[in-house]
């Protein structure tokens, strides 16, 4: 049986100052924004102001702001100051004199998609943005991979097809960063290529026009957390800049597209991310787009808010791929005029995202029932596989039973003599380290320490869940669930006020909420459930059955109750008496009234943690020395060795608490060679041990080239492969030549052996800068008392 998440939740209220200072800055911006919908509620709720300045001034303090200064540009768009795309560098001025030559001289330009959500607003906004200096068609048009045929990123096919069709310049975005061999051959064939992304980052800058990509900027740059549809925007605006009598269109046309960009794409949404999504919802709500117009009425949303995106329009346009493979209409719907066309294009979408619910319902349905008579005492990880289960689903229901179960999830479905899938891990167990283990077992995999992709041959895998069962054992020997956490404790007086529309209303001035800055919570103790009544709601024409519960809670601070609604929860599950309960606040559009949304519940006689959120600072010096005002250097717990693994964060954390120290991030991220500069030494390493006859460590080679240890056996894999065959003796490692001639291995293998080696080597070296710049929230991810700075 699971330890039961314990329960942390903010116990005394931040400092009477800190309330003031929140309730003034609110009058100010009820005086300058008139027009802001968020002043305007909350100025005509028939809240006390104190109330609102109160709840906001709590949930604020407990996220770590303590500066009132800094805090008008991150609540109202209209106090922030943008970055310019100047911000980019010589690769954007690069990017801009291209576009320029080409609008001057007629060349053809071709946008590069991809498929998903942020994919596919990227690849709007160019189709809409570039259109303005190109003619549509004829001078440019646009590529987007099949999601069910190909990958993610350029392909050898498209590039070819693009060459013989004439076009001469390829803009990409969300995508091409990695790709190249595939740079290569554009090259080869004749094309220019300018990549616009924010995915990783190659060890060598690829010949190529431009690389504009925010990865290359400082941790702290505004512009770092950009999206793929958000880098796009960014260049036509450089070229709105460069060329100003040319556009007919205002840039902030394209700014619905990219709120839904940014925040289907889960970034993390500070600086310029934060002010753009603020500023595309704004531009969303009054859309004259007729595809969005048409999709925010068949998921009844208004657009307004960021979960409009999150649960109503990202999964439609997800749904598009992820069903048909193809997501070119989609793009012509979200850029397309012709209403007749978009209720078309709508239709069809929405016919996509019924039958993708259905078939993650179906998945979600047939693993539940496998895992229903599973012993959880024994099981750490949970890997299913099935033959025909969807790929395009696998990902989404794996993520529900990671919720669901608190352990990582494998999903495979089988094709043949292969099963390919998703993985899903949970906050603080880097599961694309536990994978990296399993080299030998598997086919092809990668990903990120919460996600990744794989697949294996049918034959590994009984072998590679015993394996994982025991490297996630090893790696989380106790771990617990993720605590319950809460923001902001009220009662149901509070949430009274006005109906709930105080409260809400308050608390908007959150949003957007996403990465780094969650939906708040609410605790409310001591309630009683009442008027239980279980629902179905069938949707669509594939008979969808969603069961929910109506409920309402009282509490001894008022005569009336307050309204909930809980998603696939019987009457039965609820506890019985007085109960504490942990829930978000919603808008309900369908019955236009402000409801509880609960997120866990259990008998009020349980003890509550204080919550420590926020009690050890992260403090980030990166970039810089730490200021001189800080307190002594041996009240700090200084990291200076980056952490390459998510148990290292876990590490430091437990040690600073442990010391009630602060951290310090004094790190700086190392330039590491390329797979093929690695290769190479470990190869001139290799033949002159072999020629003094030295003797060498597995532990030196790896300190040596700065790469793990299973690194290092795909490498002696690769050596041997090659003629230097690697000996054991005494713990050592000693290489004896053997010609080629005289080995049975063929050119195939030692050419895989190399390969796999190379491959190993580039997903380590990207995942070494993925911990040298992740940004102090991540670490709120690892442990909930850490508050970044």
């Amino acid at each position: 049986m699971d330890i039961e998440a314990a329960w942390q939740f903010p116990i005394e209220p931040p400092p009477v100052d800190w309330v003031a200072a929140v309730q003034s800055m609110l009058d100010r911006l009820d005086a300058v924004q008139v027009g802001n919908p968020k002043a305007a509620d909350l100025k005509e709720s028939r809240s006390p102001q104190g109330d609102r300045a109160r709840w906001l001034a709590q949930v604020l303090w407990e996220r770590g702001w303590r500066d009132p200064r800094t805090l008008a540009g991150w609540l109202s768009a209209e106090h922030y100051q943008p970055t310019g795309p100047e911000g980019f560098g010589s690769e954007m001025a690069q990017a801009i004199a291209r576009l320029v030559l080409a609008h001057e001289r007629g060349d053809r330009v071709a946008i590069w998609g991809d498929f998903d959500a942020d994919g596919v607003t990227a690849t709007a906004v160019l189709w809409d943005g570039l259109g303005q200096f190109f003619p549509q068609g004829d001078r440019l048009t646009y590529f987007v991979p099949d999601r069910l045929k190909e990958s993610h990123g350029l392909s050898r096919s498209g590039l070819a097809a693009l060459a013989a069709a004439g076009w001469q310049l390829i803009v990409t975005c969300d995508t091409g960063s990695t790709n190249l061999a595939e740079l290569a051959i554009a090259r080869d064939l004749g094309l220019e290529v300018i990549v616009t992304d924010h995915h990783s980052l190659p060890d060598q800058r690829p010949d190529l026009v431009a690389l504009v990509n925010p990865r290359a900027l400082p941790i702290d740059s505004p512009l770092a957390s950009l999206s793929g549809v958000a880098v796009a925007y960014k260049l036509v605006e450089a070229l709105y800049q460069a060329l100003p009598t040319v556009p007919q269109q205002p840039l902030a046309a394209l700014l619905d597209l990219v709120a839904i960009g940014l925040i289907a794409d889960l970034v993390e949404l500070r600086g310029d991310a934060r002010y753009l999504a603020q500023v595309g919802l704004q531009h969303l709500q009054k859309t004259d787009r007729p595809g969005l117009q048409l999709l925010l009425e068949r998921c009844k949303k208004t657009g307004d808010r960021p979960s409009d995106i999150a649960f109503g329009l990202g999964p439609r346009i997800n749904a598009a791929s992820r069903i048909y493979g193809d997501a070119h209409f989609c793009i012509e719907l979200l850029t397309s005029r012709d209403r007749d066309r978009c209720r078309q294009l709508a239709d069809q979408v929405e016919a996509a995202n019924s039958r993708r619910k259905a078939l993650q319902n179906d998945v979600l349905w047939r693993a539940r029932s496998r895992l229903a008579a599973a012993d959880w005492s024994t099981t750490a990880v949970i890997v299913l596989a099935e033959a025909g289960w969807p790929l395009g689903v696998l990902g989404l229901v794996a993520g529900q039973l990671v919720q669901e179960f608190n352990r990582p999830v494998v999903l495979l479905t089988l094709e043949g003599d292969m099963a390919k899938g998703s993985a899903r891990s949970l906050p603080g167990l880097d599961f694309y380290e536990v994978l990296k283990q399993q080299t030998h077992l598997l086919d092809r995999f990668g990903g990120h320490p919460l996600a990744a992709g794989l697949a294996l041959p049918v034959a590994n895998l009984d072998l590679f869940t015993q394996a994982l069962e025991r490297e996630v054992r090893q790696r989380c020997p106790a771990r617990s669930p993720q605590p319950i956490t809460a923001d902001l404790t009220v009662t149901v007086a509070d949430l009274l006020l006005d109906r709930g529309r105080a409260l809400f209303q308050a608390l908007k001035w959150l949003e957007p909420c996403g990465m780094g800055n969650p939906a708040p919570r609410l605790l409310i103790r001591q309630v009683r459930f009442q008027n239980l009544q279980v629902r179905r709601l069938h949707l669509g024409s594939q008979k969808l059955r969603y069961l929910y519960t109506r409920f309402e809670i009282q509490d001894d601070s008022a005569t009336e109750p307050f309204p909930g609604i809980w998603w696939d929860c019987l009457p039965e599950a609820i506890p019985k008496g007085s109960c504490d309960l942990v829930a978000e606040l919603d808008f309900n559009a369908r019955d236009k009234c402000y409801q509880l949304r609960p997120l866990a519940v259990r008998p009020a006689d349980r003890p509550l943690v204080r919550d420590l959120a926020g009690t050890i600072p992260v403090w980030d010096y990166r970039q810089g020395l730490p200021a001189a005002e800080l307190s002594s250097p041996t009240a700090m717990l200084w990291v200076d060795q980056c952490p390459t693994r998510w148990e290292d964060w876990q590490q430091i954390a437990r040690q600073a608490l442990d010391d009630q120290r602060p951290i310090a991030l004094t790190y700086q991220p190392i330039l590491e060679p390329s797979p093929d500069r690695t290769w190479q030494t470990l190869l001139g390493m290799a033949k002159y041990l072999s020629r003094t006859g030295q003797p060498v460590d597995r532990a030196v080679l790896s300190a040596r080239l700065a790469l793990s240890p299973q690194a290092i056996e795909l490498g002696l894999n690769a050596l041997a492969a090659i003629g230097l065959n690697p000996m054991e003796q005494d713990g050592h490692l000693r290489f004896q030549p053997q010609a080629l001639d005289a080995m049975e291995t063929e050119a195939t293998t030692r050419s895989r052996a190399i390969a796999q080696f190379w491959a190993i080597v580039q997903e380590e070296r990207f995942h070494h800068q993925y911990f040298a710049t992740m940004p102090p929230a991540a670490l709120q991810d690892l442990d909930p008392r850490l508050q970044p700075h």
